[in-house]
C-alpha cells in the first residue's frame, strides 16, 4: 500500500466513508452506537483496515445527496452506484456488487416484457436521482418518466395515479408486490445497478488503490462473504473488471 494513496484517501488520519442509507440491500441495519451496518459499511471498514486507519461513516439519505458532496472535503470515499453523470466528478472503481433493475405492472397490463415499456402513452414512476433513474433518463425515448423523491413515494404515485409502470430494483419490487394484490414484476432487467467505490477525481493514487482493492475483494471471496453475512437477497458479486 503506497503512502500517496493513504494521504489522499485519509488526509485527516481517518477514512470518512460516504454511505447511502436509502439502499436497503447495502445498509441493512444500525449498530448500538447508531452506525450503519451492512455490506457497504463493512466494505468501507475493510478498505480502512487495508489503509491502516480507522473508519468514520458519513451517512446520506440518498445517493444524489452523497454524489453532490464529491470533492467538497465531506467524505473521502463514497459507496454508490457508478453512473456516467456521477463519474464526471467521481473516480469510480469497477463494481463490487450488482443489483437488477426491472419494472412492475398491474396484472392485466398489455405490457408483457421489459422491451415493451418504452412506448408513447406509458408513464413510468421512478425514484428520482437513483442510479436506475439516471439510466432511464439517458435511455427512455417514448415513455414518460414520473420522477418522485424516494422509493415509497414512487410506489404510492404508481398506485394512486394508476400509472402503467413502476421502475425499481428487483428486491424492492418484491416487497412492493406483496403489499397489494394484482401486481406483477416483469422478467429480465433493463439495467443492473453497479455499486462501486468512488473518490474525488483529483485522488489519482487513491483511485488506483480502490480499483485494486475491489478486484481483490471480489476474487478472494470477501464480497460474497459480506453478502452472506448480512443475508441479502437480490445482490450478486459483480464480474471481474
Amino acid at each position: 500500500m503506497n503512502d500517496k494513496a493513504k494521504a489522499e484517501l485519509a488526509p485527516t488520519g481517518i477514512l470518512r466513508a460516504g454511505i447511502n442509507l436509502s439502499n436497503f440491500l447495502l445498509v441493512t441495519g444500525r449498530s448500538a452506537t447508531g452506525d450503519p451496518e451492512g455490506v457497504a459499511p463493512d466494505m468501507a471498514r475493510e478498505i480502512a483496515a487495508a489503509l491502516g486507519v480507522p473508519v468514520k461513516y458519513v451517512p446520506f439519505k440518498s445517493p444524489g445527496e452523497l454524489g453532490d458532496q464529491a470533492g467538497k472535503d465531506i467524505w473521502d470515499i463514497g459507496l454508490i452506484g457508478a453512473e456516467p453523470q456521477r463519474a464526471e466528478k467521481i473516480a469510480f472503481s469497477a463494481a463490487y456488487v450488482e443489483i437488477e433493475a426491472t419494472y412492475m405492472v398491474p396484472e392485466g397490463s398489455a405490457i408483457k416484457s421489459v422491451a415493451e415499456v418504452d412506448r408513447k402513452g406509458v408513464r413510468i414512476a421512478v425514484s428520482a436521482r437513483s442510479a436506475y433513474d439516471l439510466w432511464l433518463v439517458n435511455n427512455i425515448k417514448h415513455a414518460t418518466l414520473v420522477q418522485v423523491s424516494g422509493l415509497d413515494a414512487a410506489y404510492e404515485k404508481f398506485m394512486s395515479d394508476r400509472l402503467e409502470v413502476l421502475a425499481g430494483l428487483r428486491p424492492g419490487l418484491l416487497k412492493d408486490v406483496a403489499k397489494a394484490p394484482g401486481l406483477k414484476i416483469l422478467d429480465g432487467k433493463f439495467t443492473a445497478v453497479q455499486q462501486a467505490v468512488g473518490t474525488a477525481k483529483a485522488n489519482l493514487a487513491g483511485a488506483a488503490f480502490l480499483a485494486g482493492f475491489v478486484e481483490t475483494a471480489k476474487k478472494s471471496g470477501l464480497v460474497a462473504e459480506l453478502i452472506e453475512r448480512h443475508k441479502v437477497r437480490g445482490l450478486s458479486v459483480a464480474p471481474a473488471a
